[in-house]
Protein backbone atom coordinates (compact mmCIF):
# COMPACT_ATOMS: atom_id res chain seq x y z
CA UNK A 1 0.00 0.00 0.00
CA UNK A 2 2.71 2.48 1.03
CA UNK A 3 5.47 1.29 -1.32
CA UNK A 4 4.67 3.55 -4.34
CA UNK A 5 4.55 6.63 -2.08
CA UNK A 6 7.80 5.69 -0.36
CA UNK A 7 9.52 5.21 -3.72
CA UNK A 8 8.37 8.59 -5.05
CA UNK A 9 9.55 10.38 -1.92
CA UNK A 10 12.87 8.51 -1.80
CA UNK A 11 13.65 9.43 -5.41
CA UNK A 12 12.81 13.14 -4.98
CA UNK A 13 15.02 15.84 -3.49
CA UNK A 14 12.80 18.92 -3.69
CA UNK A 15 9.12 18.41 -2.88
CA UNK A 16 6.23 20.84 -3.08
CA UNK A 17 3.26 20.08 -0.78
CA UNK A 18 0.00 21.46 -2.16
CA UNK A 19 -3.17 22.38 -0.29
CA UNK A 20 -6.46 23.11 -2.03
CA UNK A 21 -8.01 26.57 -2.03
CA UNK A 22 -10.12 25.70 1.02
CA UNK A 23 -7.37 24.95 3.56
CA UNK A 24 -8.46 23.51 6.88
CA UNK A 25 -6.82 22.16 10.00
CA UNK A 26 -6.22 18.75 8.46
CA UNK A 27 -4.66 20.01 5.24
CA UNK A 28 -2.46 22.55 7.07
CA UNK A 29 -1.44 20.21 9.89
CA UNK A 30 -0.71 17.41 7.44
CA UNK A 31 1.38 19.72 5.23
CA UNK A 32 3.41 20.91 8.19
CA UNK A 33 3.89 17.33 9.40
CA UNK A 34 5.22 16.34 5.98
CA UNK A 35 7.58 19.32 6.08
CA UNK A 36 9.03 18.06 9.37
CA UNK A 37 9.21 14.37 8.43
CA UNK A 38 10.59 14.89 4.94
CA UNK A 39 12.92 17.63 6.14
CA UNK A 40 14.45 15.16 8.60
CA UNK A 41 15.05 12.87 5.61
CA UNK A 42 17.12 15.63 4.02
CA UNK A 43 14.46 16.74 1.55
CA UNK A 44 13.90 20.34 0.53
CA UNK A 45 10.19 20.96 1.20
CA UNK A 46 8.05 23.87 -0.01
CA UNK A 47 4.52 24.38 1.37
CA UNK A 48 2.10 25.89 -1.14
CA UNK A 49 -1.49 27.08 -1.01
CA UNK A 50 -3.12 29.41 -3.56
CA UNK A 51 -4.90 31.40 -0.84
CA UNK A 52 -3.79 32.99 2.41
CA UNK A 53 -4.15 30.84 5.51
CA UNK A 54 -7.18 32.22 7.43
CA UNK A 55 -6.53 33.91 10.76
CA UNK A 56 -8.61 31.42 12.74
CA UNK A 57 -6.17 28.65 11.72
CA UNK A 58 -3.08 30.49 12.83
CA UNK A 59 -2.93 28.70 16.16
CA UNK A 60 -1.19 25.98 14.16
CA UNK A 61 2.55 26.54 14.45
CA UNK A 62 4.29 27.05 11.11
CA UNK A 63 1.28 28.37 9.18
CA UNK A 64 3.40 31.33 8.07
CA UNK A 65 5.74 29.05 6.10
CA UNK A 66 2.98 28.34 3.59
CA UNK A 67 3.61 30.37 0.43
CA UNK A 68 1.32 31.38 -2.42
CA UNK A 69 4.02 31.19 -5.11
CA UNK A 70 4.32 27.85 -6.87
CA UNK A 71 7.90 26.54 -7.04
CA UNK A 72 8.24 24.72 -10.36
CA UNK A 73 11.77 23.55 -9.51
CA UNK A 74 10.41 20.71 -7.36
CA UNK A 75 10.94 17.07 -8.37
CA UNK A 76 7.70 15.82 -6.78
CA UNK A 77 4.32 17.29 -5.90
CA UNK A 78 2.33 15.98 -2.94
CA UNK A 79 -1.32 17.02 -2.82
CA UNK A 80 -2.89 16.64 0.61
CA UNK A 81 -6.49 16.20 1.73
CA UNK A 82 -8.27 16.34 -1.62
CA UNK A 83 -8.74 14.22 -4.73
CA UNK A 84 -11.09 16.66 -6.47
CA UNK A 85 -10.23 18.86 -9.44
CA UNK A 86 -12.90 21.38 -8.44
CA UNK A 87 -11.11 22.11 -5.15
CA UNK A 88 -7.86 22.75 -7.01
CA UNK A 89 -9.27 25.25 -9.51
CA UNK A 90 -7.05 28.12 -8.39
CA UNK A 91 -4.03 25.83 -8.31
CA UNK A 92 -4.66 24.54 -11.82
CA UNK A 93 -5.37 28.04 -13.15
CA UNK A 94 -1.97 29.30 -11.95
CA UNK A 95 0.27 29.63 -15.03
CA UNK A 96 2.48 26.59 -15.48
CA UNK A 97 1.04 24.51 -12.63
CA UNK A 98 -1.11 22.16 -14.70
CA UNK A 99 1.84 21.50 -16.99
CA UNK A 100 4.01 20.80 -13.93
CA UNK A 101 1.52 18.31 -12.52
CA UNK A 102 1.13 16.61 -15.88
CA UNK A 103 4.88 16.33 -16.40
CA UNK A 104 6.12 15.51 -12.87
CA UNK A 105 5.35 12.72 -10.40
CA UNK A 106 2.39 13.66 -8.21
CA UNK A 107 1.43 11.86 -5.01
CA UNK A 108 -2.05 12.43 -3.58
CA UNK A 109 -2.51 11.68 0.13
CA UNK A 110 -6.16 11.74 1.12
CA UNK A 111 -8.73 10.05 3.32
CA UNK A 112 -12.01 11.09 1.70
CA UNK A 113 -14.24 8.32 0.40
CA UNK A 114 -15.13 10.29 -2.73
CA UNK A 115 -13.65 8.83 -5.92
CA UNK A 116 -10.83 10.92 -7.40
CA UNK A 117 -11.82 13.42 -10.08
CA UNK A 118 -8.29 14.69 -10.71
CA UNK A 119 -7.67 15.30 -14.39
CA UNK A 120 -3.95 14.50 -14.37
CA UNK A 121 -1.96 11.34 -13.72
CA UNK A 122 -1.18 10.80 -10.07
CA UNK A 123 -0.29 8.16 -7.50
CA UNK A 124 -2.98 7.89 -4.80
CA UNK A 125 -2.32 7.05 -1.17
CA UNK A 126 -5.72 6.59 0.38
CA UNK A 127 -7.02 4.90 3.54
CA UNK A 128 -10.79 4.58 3.57
CA UNK A 129 -10.91 4.00 7.31
CA UNK A 130 -8.75 7.02 8.18
CA UNK A 131 -10.54 9.93 9.86
CA UNK A 132 -7.97 12.47 8.67
CA UNK A 133 -5.16 12.79 6.15
CA UNK A 134 -2.70 12.94 9.03
CA UNK A 135 -3.71 9.40 9.97
CA UNK A 136 -2.58 8.31 6.51
CA UNK A 137 0.69 10.21 6.87
CA UNK A 138 1.29 8.61 10.26
CA UNK A 139 0.79 5.16 8.71
CA UNK A 140 3.21 6.02 5.90
CA UNK A 141 5.88 7.27 8.30
CA UNK A 142 5.60 4.22 10.56
CA UNK A 143 5.66 1.81 7.63
CA UNK A 144 8.74 3.52 6.17
CA UNK A 145 10.52 3.75 9.51
CA UNK A 146 10.81 7.54 9.25
CA UNK A 147 11.35 9.61 12.38
CA UNK A 148 8.39 11.57 13.72
CA UNK A 149 9.81 14.43 15.74
CA UNK A 150 7.73 16.19 18.44
CA UNK A 151 6.67 19.05 16.13
CA UNK A 152 5.58 16.61 13.42
CA UNK A 153 3.61 14.70 16.06
CA UNK A 154 1.89 17.91 17.18
CA UNK A 155 1.07 18.84 13.59
CA UNK A 156 -0.50 15.45 12.94
CA UNK A 157 -2.48 15.58 16.17
CA UNK A 158 -3.71 19.09 15.28
CA UNK A 159 -4.89 17.74 11.92
CA UNK A 160 -6.59 14.72 13.46
CA UNK A 161 -8.37 16.74 16.15
CA UNK A 162 -9.45 19.37 13.63
CA UNK A 163 -11.01 16.98 11.15
CA UNK A 164 -12.79 14.95 13.84
CA UNK A 165 -13.90 17.85 16.08
CA UNK A 166 -11.76 16.52 18.89
CA UNK A 167 -12.28 12.80 18.07
CA UNK A 168 -16.07 13.11 18.31
CA UNK A 169 -17.27 12.60 14.72
CA UNK A 170 -18.85 9.45 13.38
CA UNK A 171 -15.86 8.51 11.19
CA UNK A 172 -13.52 8.16 14.18
CA UNK A 173 -12.28 4.58 14.61
CA UNK A 174 -10.23 2.70 17.18
CA UNK A 175 -7.20 3.41 15.00
CA UNK A 176 -7.85 7.15 15.29
CA UNK A 177 -7.56 6.88 19.07
CA UNK A 178 -4.49 4.66 18.71
CA UNK A 179 -2.79 7.21 16.45
CA UNK A 180 -3.70 10.02 18.87
CA UNK A 181 -2.16 7.96 21.68
CA UNK A 182 1.03 7.31 19.74
CA UNK A 183 1.36 10.98 18.83
CA UNK A 184 0.88 11.89 22.50
CA UNK A 185 3.72 9.51 23.37
CA UNK A 186 5.83 11.50 20.90
CA UNK A 187 5.24 14.67 23.00
CA UNK A 188 2.18 16.09 21.23
CA UNK A 189 -0.21 17.58 23.78
CA UNK A 190 -3.97 17.90 23.33
CA UNK A 191 -4.23 20.48 26.10
CA UNK A 192 -1.48 22.64 24.58
CA UNK A 193 -3.09 22.51 21.14
CA UNK A 194 -6.56 23.18 22.54
CA UNK A 195 -5.31 26.09 24.64
CA UNK A 196 -3.85 27.80 21.57
CA UNK A 197 -6.92 27.01 19.50
CA UNK A 198 -9.30 28.46 22.09
CA UNK A 199 -7.25 31.65 22.28
CA UNK A 200 -7.44 32.09 18.50
CA UNK A 201 -11.13 31.12 18.37
CA UNK A 202 -12.19 33.92 20.73
CA UNK A 203 -14.78 36.12 19.06
CA UNK A 204 -14.96 39.87 19.03
CA UNK A 205 -18.26 41.47 20.08
CA UNK A 206 -18.80 42.27 16.39
CA UNK A 207 -18.50 38.59 15.40
CA UNK A 208 -20.80 37.48 18.19
CA UNK A 209 -23.41 40.00 17.02
CA UNK A 210 -22.96 38.76 13.45
CA UNK A 211 -23.48 35.18 14.62
CA UNK A 212 -26.82 36.22 16.07
CA UNK A 213 -27.72 37.82 12.74
CA UNK A 214 -26.81 34.62 10.87
CA UNK A 215 -28.91 32.50 13.22
CA UNK A 216 -31.85 34.77 12.47
CA UNK A 217 -31.41 34.11 8.74
CA UNK A 218 -31.61 30.31 8.93
CA UNK A 219 -34.35 28.76 6.80
CA UNK A 220 -35.92 25.40 7.59
CA UNK A 221 -36.96 23.35 4.56
CA UNK A 222 -38.29 19.85 3.86
CA UNK A 223 -40.40 19.86 6.97
CA UNK A 224 -37.55 21.12 9.11
CA UNK A 225 -35.08 18.41 8.05
CA UNK A 226 -32.90 20.79 6.01
CA UNK A 227 -31.47 23.93 7.63
CA UNK A 228 -30.02 26.49 5.24
CA UNK A 229 -28.21 29.79 5.67
CA UNK A 230 -26.96 32.12 2.94
CA UNK A 231 -23.69 34.02 3.34
CA UNK A 232 -23.34 36.68 0.61
CA UNK A 233 -20.11 38.18 -0.67
CA UNK A 234 -20.55 41.31 1.45
CA UNK A 235 -20.43 39.18 4.61
CA UNK A 236 -17.44 37.20 3.37
CA UNK A 237 -15.53 40.42 2.76
CA UNK A 238 -16.45 41.93 6.10
CA UNK A 239 -16.10 38.99 8.48
CA UNK A 240 -14.18 36.02 7.04
CA UNK A 241 -10.76 37.38 7.95
CA UNK A 242 -11.82 37.31 11.60
CA UNK A 243 -13.87 34.11 11.55
CA UNK A 244 -15.28 31.69 8.99
CA UNK A 245 -18.98 32.63 8.81
CA UNK A 246 -20.04 29.05 7.97
CA UNK A 247 -18.32 27.64 11.04
CA UNK A 248 -20.11 30.18 13.26
CA UNK A 249 -23.51 28.55 12.81
CA UNK A 250 -23.26 25.10 11.21
CA UNK A 251 -23.10 23.18 14.48
CA UNK A 252 -26.06 25.10 15.90
CA UNK A 253 -28.02 24.39 12.71
CA UNK A 254 -27.25 20.67 12.91
CA UNK A 255 -28.34 20.52 16.55
CA UNK A 256 -31.80 21.96 15.99
CA UNK A 257 -34.57 19.43 16.71
CA UNK A 258 -35.66 17.65 13.55
CA UNK A 259 -32.75 18.87 11.39
CA UNK A 260 -30.86 16.13 9.55
CA UNK A 261 -28.68 18.33 7.34
CA UNK A 262 -27.27 21.84 7.84
CA UNK A 263 -25.95 23.74 4.83
CA UNK A 264 -24.16 27.07 4.64
CA UNK A 265 -24.01 28.53 1.13
CA UNK A 266 -21.61 31.32 0.17
CA UNK A 267 -22.04 33.38 -3.00
CA UNK A 268 -19.26 35.26 -4.81
CA UNK A 269 -19.19 38.08 -7.41
CA UNK A 270 -17.82 35.80 -10.16
CA UNK A 271 -20.87 33.54 -9.92
CA UNK A 272 -19.19 30.92 -7.77
CA UNK A 273 -21.31 29.27 -5.10
CA UNK A 274 -19.85 27.08 -2.36
CA UNK A 275 -21.67 24.86 0.10
CA UNK A 276 -20.49 23.44 3.43
CA UNK A 277 -22.60 20.55 4.73
CA UNK A 278 -22.88 18.98 8.20
CA UNK A 279 -25.28 16.06 8.74
CA UNK A 280 -26.72 14.01 11.57
CA UNK A 281 -27.25 10.99 9.30
CA UNK A 282 -24.82 9.79 6.59
CA UNK A 283 -26.14 11.81 3.64
CA UNK A 284 -23.76 14.79 3.35
CA UNK A 285 -21.49 13.18 0.76
CA UNK A 286 -24.42 12.09 -1.40
CA UNK A 287 -25.91 15.58 -1.40
CA UNK A 288 -22.57 17.25 -2.12
CA UNK A 289 -21.95 14.73 -4.88
CA UNK A 290 -25.04 16.02 -6.70
CA UNK A 291 -23.03 19.21 -7.31
CA UNK A 292 -19.76 17.41 -8.09
CA UNK A 293 -18.43 17.82 -4.56
CA UNK A 294 -17.72 15.28 -1.87
CA UNK A 295 -16.09 14.55 1.44
CA UNK A 296 -17.44 12.44 4.31
CA UNK A 297 -20.84 10.93 4.95
CA UNK A 298 -21.41 13.48 7.74
CA UNK A 299 -19.32 16.44 6.52
CA UNK A 300 -18.90 17.46 2.89
CA UNK A 301 -18.68 20.42 0.54
CA UNK A 302 -19.23 21.49 -3.03
CA UNK A 303 -18.66 24.31 -5.49
CA UNK A 304 -20.85 25.28 -8.43
CA UNK A 305 -21.46 28.13 -10.87
CA UNK A 306 -25.21 28.62 -10.89
CA UNK A 307 -27.57 31.18 -9.44
CA UNK A 308 -28.32 30.98 -5.74
CA UNK A 309 -32.00 30.24 -6.40
CA UNK A 310 -31.09 27.39 -8.73
CA UNK A 311 -28.66 25.94 -6.19
CA UNK A 312 -31.31 26.04 -3.44
CA UNK A 313 -33.84 24.31 -5.68
CA UNK A 314 -31.33 21.59 -6.57
CA UNK A 315 -30.21 21.32 -2.94
CA UNK A 316 -33.79 20.65 -1.83
CA UNK A 317 -34.18 17.98 -4.52
CA UNK A 318 -30.85 16.32 -3.70
CA UNK A 319 -31.51 16.37 0.05
CA UNK A 320 -35.02 14.99 -0.39
CA UNK A 321 -33.66 12.09 -2.46
CA UNK A 322 -30.84 11.43 0.02
CA UNK A 323 -33.31 11.38 2.92
CA UNK A 324 -35.61 8.95 1.10
CA UNK A 325 -32.66 6.72 0.13
CA UNK A 326 -31.52 6.68 3.75
CA UNK A 327 -35.02 5.77 4.94
CA UNK A 328 -35.09 2.83 2.52
CA UNK A 329 -31.63 1.63 3.59
CA UNK A 330 -32.51 1.77 7.29
CA UNK A 331 -36.02 0.35 6.99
Amino acid sequence: MFDPAKQLITEAQKIIVIQAENPDGDSLGSSLALEEILGDLGKDVVLYCPVEIPKYMRYIKGWDRVVSTFDAKADLAIIVDTSADVLLTKVLETPGVRHFLESHPTLVIDHHATESTLSFKHTPLFMETAASTSEVIYGLAVDAGWMINPQAAENMLVALLSDTLGLTTQNVTANSYLVASKLTELDASVSTIEGRRREFMKKSPEILAYKGELIGRIEYLLGGKLALVHIPWEDIQKYSDQYNPSVLVLDEMRLVEGVELGVAIKTYPDGKVTGKLRANIPIAEQVAGFFGGGGHAYASGFRAYESYDTIVKELIEATDKALKDHDVETA
